[in-house]
């Protein structure tokens, strides 16, 4: 089937010809409004919260310094961001 084809097909789908679930197969069911809802929000709520201080940068550093923080498992940027915060409390800029 074209592109054409499919879309004459589902522009010819009339409201009353809508998909019924068969109740065979748990990932053909249609989501109800409140799992809509749900996924539009967890969608929306993406990303850095509002309001956050934080910077998203381009930053390289050697293999065994990114290889040692992704050894710790999940969260290895945030303990990066700490020891930075950490040297800077030790080593006050100028």
């Amino acid at each position: 089937m074209t592109r054409n084809e499919v879309l004459e097909a589902i522009r010819a789908i009339k409201p009353e010809m809508d998909y019924v679930w068969d109740g065979n197969d748990e990932d053909d069911r249609p989501l109800t409004e409140d799992e809509l809802n749900r996924g539009i929000s967890l969608a929306r709520s993406r990303g850095r919260p509002a309001g956050s201080d934080k910077t998203q940068i381009a930053l390289r550093l050697d293999n065994s310094v990114l290889a040692a923080f992704k050894s710790t498992g999940k969260g290895w940027q945030t303990r990066m961001n700490d020891a930075l915060k950490e040297w800077l409390e030790q080593h006050p800029a100028i």
